[in-house]
């Protein structure tokens, strides 16, 4: 039995090797590769993927999973077993041909992406959407599922997780969200953002953001920071877990807000135990646990009183003339305005929520052939209309400003507004162990960071989502926590 354990972790190492490869080769492809480049780009990422899919694939790792399932004494393996069973079942059941030339679409079409977002044209990243739908749509039958098409592919970012489900606790959040709207819109309270968009240098923006992510515990020794044109965080290994950002030298909250928010992301996949190291478990356990963290520092951390109360002066010492008459409650209130945007990552605590829900209503539309893809552009357009009360001038600032479609990832929208509930549900148990709040006003993460560490982080995939949930607030999932945290800071704020 051990010489099996051996050959097996083997086999685990082989595909991390794959895993890896792709991972850096994504960061350049988003970060620095020359245009002229991506073409043969797309087919080398074709060709690893597809060798690692055969892995996972391979009459090997079918032994391996019949010869150790449930009957070995090591829970790590054992976890790993399962997690590669899962894999092994999805896999073998969409052909290697179909699976190269779907991960050859999509490099293409992240491509094509840049080009259209920058043209501000649909049309041309319009037919790699379309395959890329067919994909997911061929994908979801191979998995098959029990009510919607839709299940099978949320299964993939959210175990657990059913359409059923969410259909009903965004209906109870939007509901209490346009309600909460509404109220600020009438408030006699109104923020002055051209406090906040003032020019702002891309080198002093990167000083402060590089200073935050410090405090947060991120370790540079283990990670970097690079520009890309839509932000995110990715894992090469423990030892090496990369943040990117955008900069936007007239609103510096893209970049400082946005690093933070990587940050986050960045916090859990280095604190992950180091005995899953090089396995299937070495990450996180569900794409909505994931944007807890990202969101809870962002949100919950870097957005509260306490936060700049403690910061504003770091940040007076960089940033430009121009902000330093800004006095501190009128910062923070303008870094706090509520007030539907048409950018996502740009979007207010209150009405963020709404944008994952235009695209989850989407999303899940096309995948059920409701609509087709050509009529995206105009779709998008009214569920803005409808939701937030305004509408796109382009596309640039409508349906191309997210890489996610174009990546082929359907199923991954609603994990943001997942896991912004789990972070409101999460931070409440918090504030029941620790005064938070002064830890904050401090400026010492230690303790909260450590929280995260010893209740999330360390268990990468041995814990599913809402296992994780369940155990740290004894309860499931649960939108009112959100309701509560937003009410009461925004009553503050804007004299509810």
């Amino acid at each position: 039995m051990k010489k099996i354990e051996e050959d097996f972790l083997e086999l685990l190492k082989e595909q991390n090797a794959y895993k890896e490869s792709l991972a850096l080769i994504q960061w350049d492809l988003r970060t620095k590769i020359p245009k002229s480049g991506m073409e043969q780009r797309s087919e080398v990422i074709g060709i690893l993927s597809q060798k690692l899919h055969n892995l996972s694939t391979s009459s090997e790792m079918k032994g391996f999973i019949d010869s150790l399932k449930g009957k070995t004494d090591n829970k790590i393996i054992q976890k790993a077993v399962e997690e590669c069973e899962e894999e092994y079942e999805r896999n073998r059941k969409i052909p290697n041909d179909e699976y190269k030339e779907f991960i050859m679409t999509r490099s293409k079409s992240e491509t094509v992406w840049q080009e259209a977002r920058e043209k501000n044209d649909f049309s041309l990243l319009q037919p790699y959407l379309e395959k890329l739908v067919a994909f997911n749509k061929k994908f979801a039958e191979y998995w098959g599922y029990e009510k919607n098409i839709y299940d099978a592919l949320l299964h993939m970012y959210e175990p657990g997780v059913t359409t059923e489900l969410l259909d009903k606790v965004f209906s109870e959040l939007r509901s209490s969200l346009t309600e909460l709207v509404e109220k600020v819109n009438k408030s006699s309270v109104k923020p002055n953002p051209s406090l906040v968009k003032q020019h702002f240098p891309k080198d002093k923006q990167e000083k402060f953001s590089l200073e935050i992510l410090k405090r947060m515990g991120y370790d540079f020794d283990a990670g970097r920071l690079d520009e890309t044109i839509h932000p995110f965080a990715i894992t090469l290994n423990q030892g090496d877990v990369r943040v990117t950002t955008r900069y936007d030298e007239d609103d510096f909250r893209m970049a400082i807000f946005g690093t933070i928010h990587e940050g986050g992301h960045a916090l859990y996949e280095q604190n992950i135990s180091k005995e899953l190291s090089q396995t299937p478990l070495a990450d996180g356990t569900s794409m909505g646990i994931h944007e807890s963290q990202s969101l809870f520092w962002e949100n919950f951390v870097a957005r509260s009183e306490e936060f700049w109360g403690n910061h504003y002066d770091l940040f007076k010492s960089i940033a430009p003339e121009s902000f330093q008459a800004v006095d501190l409650k009128d910062f923070y209130l303008a870094i706090n305005e509520v007030k539907p945007s048409f950018i996502r990552i740009e979007a207010d605590e209150m009405t963020y929520a709404l944008h994952i829900m235009i695209r989850y209503e989407l999303e899940k539309a096309l995948i059920n052939s409701e609509i087709e893809v050509k009529d995206l552009p105009e779709l998008w357009n009214q569920k803005m209309e409808d939701y937030l009360g305004i509408r796109p001038n382009s596309d640039k600032e409508g349906v191309l400003q997210d890489i996610h479609w174009s990546a082929g990832d359907f199923g991954y929208f609603p994990s943001y507004a997942l896991g912004y509930m789990y972070a409101a549900q999460f931070y409440h148990v918090m504030k029941k162990e620790f005064d938070v709040d002064t830890v904050i006003k401090e400026g010492n993460f230690t303790e909260i960071k450590q929280w995260l560490t010893k209740n999330i982080h360390q268990y990468g995939k041995m814990k599913k989502p809402l296992e994780i949930l369940n155990d740290v607030t004894d309860e499931s999932l649960n939108p009112q926590y959100l309701v509560d945290y937003l009410t009461e800071k925004y009553s503050k704020l804007y004299n509810l």
